[in-house]
């Protein structure tokens, strides 16, 4: 029987499209919960950003580089960074407070599950349950990292969540798109949803994030994805969970079940990472043409900060764990004392009381996205997360959300505050 999962958690609150990077299908997805490293090749040249990219959030983002205006006292950038792109944002107003190649349109790996589970989160009910077909497992990727579902057993979308979280769990994604209505429709879910966040950079081919031509994000988008879902209750909690009881083969009459951990080595520790204080998730991906690409949360004095690292390439094995434990070092002795290079532009549907003195923010295409629709006729899930805020915030203001490093083991507990108030659009 499985193990009665204990959770501690407070009331919540947190809360134009460029040239196609074109990339060839993987001959398989890596597990992301193996390390990888891999060497620098001086015979290959590396890769450079487009001379043009988006400047969703600000102009300075949709420059090539790194993009940083240190005030009084702050903190030089950590030296040696190797992640083709990155970006350290306030989770609370949305300021960016460094980026590098932002808007870099990359494969994302699985960090595209933040956007599945985000838009599929508050469809599928946790306590409904699924018996397993053939069919639904058939065309997950040779190589997939997988939680170990089997067909003809059935599941609760509560178990199938902590596959996707904890393991990355590519069988678990296929079956809950199954359950959303197929494969296809859960993909134009996540662009409609993608789009409605103003992550614009995305491009979604595969839910699963397993390696696709023309599957791509950037550090900007998952940022705002991540953002966008730490303000769900269950992916926070799904997010933060260290381990999990996951249910195994029948014997005779009675179940088995299986112990899974969390991947996300900067909330478990592992493979020579210690756990970073104060993280509460939120996802990693490693596959063959994304390299490593990693979301973290955490929280210091009460400061919260979100940093992405897309695909580092210092050689050094788990370097996308320790490049965003060095940038969120940086993003707490820094907070204050630089000034911000760009933002992290509100939903499409949420209402701006004040735009500023610049007017609203332009997209790429020179129209203003302020009370833009999203173009597909499909705001639901962004619905349900206004909704959400406006039950559980008074004035506007968020609350206190308070989350275990691990609804299983209380590993490295972490309690912040994630402001849900949305800031302004800037020209």
């Amino acid at each position: 029987m499985k193990k009665t999962v204990k959770k501690s958690v407070l009331t919540v609150a947190a809360a134009s499209l460029l040239p196609l990077l074109l990339v060839a299908p993987a001959a398989a997805d890596s597990h992301d919960d193996k390390p990888k490293g891999k060497s620098k090749s001086t015979s290959k040249k590396q890769p450079s950003p487009p001379a043009a990219m988006s400047t969703i959030g600000g102009s300075l983002l949709g420059r090539a580089g790194t993009q940083v205006t240190l005030g009084k006292g702050a903190p030089v950038l950590p030296k040696e960074l190797s992640g083709r792109s990155w970006i350290v944002a306030d989770a609370e107003n949305g300021d960016v407070l460094a980026a590098h190649n932002a808007h870099w349109r990359l494969p994302p790996a699985s960090t595209l599950k933040m956007l599945f589970a985000d838009t599929l989160l508050p469809k599928l009910p946790k306590a409904t349950t699924h018996k397993v077909s053939a069919e639904e497992l058939e065309d997950v990727g040779p190589g997939s990292s997988l939680v170990g579902v089997k067909e003809d057993l059935s599941y609760s979308v509560h178990d199938l969540w902590l596959g996707v979280f904890l393991r990355s769990g590519n069988d678990a994604v296929h079956v809950l798109s199954a359950m959303n209505g197929g494969f296809d429709k859960t993909v134009q879910d996540m662009q409609a949803h993608a789009e409605e966040l103003q992550a614009l950079d995305t491009q979604v081919v595969s839910p699963d994030g397993y390696d696709a031509a023309g599957q791509v994000s950037s550090a900007y988008d998952l940022t705002l994805i991540a953002r966008s879902g730490m303000q769900k209750k269950d992916f926070r909690e799904y997010a933060s969970t260290v381990s999990a009881d996951f249910p195994g083969e029948m014997d005779g009459k009675k179940r088995e079940t299986f112990e899974i951990q969390n991947t996300n080595r900067l909330l478990t520790g592992d493979y020579g990472i210690a756990p970073y204080k104060g993280v509460a998730g939120v996802k990693n991906g490693n596959t063959t043409h994304a390299g490593a690409t990693f979301t973290g949360v955490a929280e210091r004095n009460g400061k919260v900060l979100l940093v992405t690292v897309m695909n580092p390439d210092s050689g050094e094995s788990n370097a996308v764990y320790k490049e965003t434990a060095e940038l969120f070092d940086w993003g707490f002795a820094a907070s204050g004392k630089v000034t911000p290079v760009g933002e992290l532009v509100a939903p499409r549907s949420v209402p701006v009381k004040d735009v500023g003195k610049a007017g609203p923010a332009k997209n790429e295409h020179g129209g203003d996205t302020a009370g833009a629709g999203s173009g597909s006729g499909n705001g639901t899930a962004a619905d349900q997360v206004a909704s959400a805020g406006a039950k559980e915030t008074s004035g506007g203001m968020g609350t206190a959300l308070a989350i275990a490093g691990g609804a299983l083991i209380a590993l490295a507990a972490a309690v912040f505050v994630v402001n849900r108030r949305w800031p302004s659009r800037r020209g």
